[in-house]
């Protein structure tokens, strides 16, 4: 039975996809893969992120090469999931074209459209399925989708460190070796204090990146300690305003927005890519695919300023992603074919290698190579360590199925808190109620 989105999740829909109109997302007539007279298929394979994104421009020359006959086009379509590509992939799916053959899932996001089964191609009858053992269990059961198929695999897992600019710290009068910078913040408290210290040393330069960052880090870190819920409880019960992780964020933002400690600056937009490179703050919360982002958004002048702390708290996870067949590819078994390349070892180390995305698959995350590599840009930091250790400490979060669509509305009210939209005394109320209008519209 073909399953059509409510009126609720239409209005989302038609008030989101102006957005990714706007930022040029590729239409839907030109997301289909493709046959040459020569029978070389081209595969689509769209995807999200800034800087390097998901990193896959020199695996992709790998896969093709042992792939004679298929060549892929690979698209990132929008910097943005929650609000640009999310709903222009729920487009394509609903219209039954434009989506190409494999796409990119967020792992906020990842609830709602495995909840969406017709639209995903069951893996396993091209033999994904004996790649269960090479993933962590709940990686693994994050891509089956409500009818119980395997419907994605996994790419990498955020972990959580933080980063900061060494030159900016050197002119605040602070420590730049990365383990005492990561002595100076065992807790947020210290963290709080560190930037108080550092405020108004370092020219105009501004303590922390973004309101919406240090809040998904710090819930996210918060809630993994707890019971690992945001959002939604496991029922799909609106539980935001209860959840002690989610207010524990807010409040933090609000602190450090009182105390003067914010750029303020939208999380993927020009002005906050442009912040990285000219140094307009000085530490940014790191999952290990903002690695790529920074240095993507840095340039080469910026090697070698930055470098890598551990994240106040010890641990965490952010992000990470899934890839996923679309029924409406022409070319299942090929795309099949590529989810496997990328989501297995040659794919996800070749993807940490250019962008630092960590391997979520086991033979990924153990390779000898993962485990001892430094990032020359980020002064020699040993990321591999330092992102194995975080993964390996983290417990999961769970996201419920509209919580990316709650979570783009929510940090909407965080940003006009900052911007002066709604007082800090209204806030609260305000994030809220704009949370359950999503839910109520969408018929949760």
């Amino acid at each position: 039975m073909q399953t059509t989105f409510g009126r609720g999740r239409r209005a989302l829909l038609a008030a989101t996809l102006a957005a990714v109109v706007a930022a040029g997302a590729v239409g839907c007539s030109s997301g289909d893969s493709d046959e040459d007279a020569g029978g070389e298929v081209t595969l689509v394979l769209n995807t999200f992120g800034g800087g390097t994104a998901f990193a896959y421009d020199d695996v992709i020359p790998e896969f093709e090469a042992a792939n004679p006959g298929i060549k892929v086009d690979y698209r990132i379509v929008s910097e943005r999931f929650d609000d640009q590509f999310r709903p222009q992939l729920l487009q394509w799916l609903e219209a039954g074209s434009g989506a190409g053959d494999v796409v990119g899932i967020e792992e906020q996001g990842i609830g709602e459209l495995m909840a969406l089964p017709e639209y995903w191609t069951d893996l396993t009858q091209y033999g994904l399925d004996a790649r269960k053992t090479d993933f962590p269990e709940w990686k693994w059961n994050l891509g089956v989708d409500a009818d119980g198929k395997l419907a994605a695999l996994g790419t990498d897992v955020g972990g959580m460190a933080m980063c900061y600019r060494k030159d900016l710290f050197e002119k605040a009068g602070l420590p730049t070796d990365r383990a005492e910078v990561s002595a100076l913040w065992p807790t947020w408290e210290d963290f709080t204090k560190v930037g108080e210290g550092f405020k108004g040393k370092a020219g105009d330069a501004k303590f922390i990146d973004s309101p919406n960052t240090i809040y998904n880090v710090r819930m996210i870190q918060e809630a993994g300690a707890a019971d690992g819920l945001t959002y939604f409880d496991q029922q799909g019960g609106y539980i935001l305003d209860k959840t002690p992780a989610v207010r524990t964020a807010f409040d933090y933002v609000m602190e450090l927005q009182s105390k003067g400690l914010l750029a303020g600056l939208r999380n993927w937009s020009d002005e906050w890519n442009a912040g990285m490179l000219s140094g307009g703050f000085a530490t940014i919360g790191c999952p290990s695919w903002m690695l790529g982002v920074i240095q993507g958004n840095s340039g080469e002048e910026n090697k070698g300023n930055w470098d890598v702390a551990s994240v106040p708290g010890g641990s965490g996870n952010w992000g990470g992603s899934w890839l996923g067949v679309p029924t409406q590819s022409e070319h299942p078994e090929e795309a099949a074919k590529l989810v496997e390349f990328l989501t297995g070892k040659q794919g996800q180390v070749g993807a940490f290698k250019k962008g630092g995305n960590f391997p979520s698959s086991v033979s990924g995350a153990t390779d000898t190579e993962v485990k001892a590599a430094v990032n020359p840009y980020f002064s020699d930091a040993p990321t591999g360590q330092i992102f194995g250790d975080s993964v390996a400490s983290f417990k999961p979060v769970y996201f419920g199925k509209y919580h990316s669509a709650v979570r783009a509305v929510v940090e909407e009210v965080i940003l006009g808190i900052i911007e002066g939209t709604y007082s800090a005394d209204e806030g609260w109320g305000e994030f809220v109620k704009q949370g359950k209008q999503v839910v109520d519209e969408m018929g949760g």
